[in-house]
């Protein structure tokens, strides 16, 4: 077993204001100097990014002004201790990507959303990370008949070559998601995001991040589809949470909702040694709307405890036993071994 530690990171809108689509903000807005406090506290090493949250108010900055904040931002982390993550172009919440950004129906739409995300890339690289996570939210339809898809798959292609174009240190990990904020997305799962990768123009140079909620609102269990990609090379990042069933992202504390699930994913990343691959363990997990201001990290600090705890549990997980019982094809006795140890104090 790797002795290798675990790197973890969060980013700035996990530690929010408590809004849902169905009431306002129950808790006051955080300060980013704040988040990074809060981080220290939390044992954090890295921090993922928005472009506009390194970059406030990019889309009114110059070029060269834009790469001048993102460096003062670094500075900033360097006193801290701290390391970007990766650098997500934030197209969702702009007017000009509401029907999706590269597959828009509107070609100066599309156009906006590639030179936004090549400025991105300036942001990373002046921030010290290659990464820059592509998170299709709006690239796809409420009605079907709304886009053609073959054009769809041509125009993800041709962003995903542009940001590889925008340097050529530059990689992308793509997070993918069957819904929400669209009904059907154009790229819902691992499989698909990593087609598109390797008919991009450096299929070397594409990745993905796996999103624990994501995959179980595709129906497909998270550690699976971490071993697919874990398989090709290609998991770059993770965000780890919990999800109770086909609804909303909820964005649970990791394990909150199914335990054996997560001590699953945590038993394949620890089988491809992941912590030495120096790629982060990330958690995308929300606070409850109903929790008071001066709580509200708790979500993070027991993700992270959840996930220490199981990678001790997957450690120490009886092998030799459970070997015997595949060989035997016990599998009832595997269930049980395996509810056993999950039990155990």
């Amino acid at each position: 077993m790797s002795s290798a530690s675990y790197r973890f990171s969060i980013g700035p809108w996990n530690i929010g204001r408590g809004a849902d689509p169905f009431g306002p903000p129950v808790r006051p807005a955080v300060a980013f100097d704040d988040v990074l406090a809060a981080a220290v506290n939390l044992g954090f090493e890295g921090i993922q990014f928005h472009d506009d949250d390194a970059v406030p108010d990019l889309e009114n900055l110059s070029p060269s002004k834009i790469v001048a904040e993102a460096e003062a931002m670094k500075r900033k982390l360097d006193g801290l201790g701290f390391v970007a993550e990766f650098v997500a172009p934030r197209l969702w919440e702009h007017a000009n990507g509401i029907d999706g950004g590269y597959t828009s129906n509107d070609p100066a739409a599309r156009r906006w959303a590639i030179e936004r995300s090549k400025r991105a890339v300036d942001v990373a690289l002046a921030l010290g990370c290659d990464l820059i996570v592509m998170w299709p939210a709006r690239e796809g339809t409420a009605v079907r008949e709304s886009k053609d898809p073959i054009a769809a798959s041509a125009q993800m292609i041709e962003a995903i070559n542009a940001i590889l174009s925008a340097s050529p240190r530059a990689r992308i990990a793509i997070e993918p998601k069957p819904n929400e904020p669209v009904d059907h997305a154009f790229v819902p799962t691992i499989g698909h995001a990593l087609a598109l990768g390797a008919r991009s123009a450096d299929p070397a140079r594409v990745g993905v991040l796996i999103e624990s909620a994501h995959a179980i609102l595709a129906g497909l269990d998270p550690s699976d589809e971490m071993g697919f990609a874990l398989a090709a090379g290609k998991l770059w990042s993770v965000h780890l949470n919990d999800q109770n069933g086909l609804k909303f992202d909820q964005d649970k504390v990791f394990g909150a909702a199914n335990l054996r699930g997560a001590f699953d994913q945590v038993r394949v990343l620890e089988a491809a040694d992941y912590a030495a691959s120096g790629a982060f363990i990330g958690f995308d997990v929300k606070a409850q709307r109903t929790q008071a201001a001066d709580s509200a990290t708790a979500h993070l600090a027991t993700s992270k405890a959840v996930f220490l705890r199981l990678v001790e549990k997957v450690r120490s997980f009886p092998k030799q036993t459970a070997a015997q019982c595949i060989a035997a094809r016990d599998y009832e006795a595997l269930e049980r071994l395996v509810l056993e140890h999950l039990l155990a104090a």
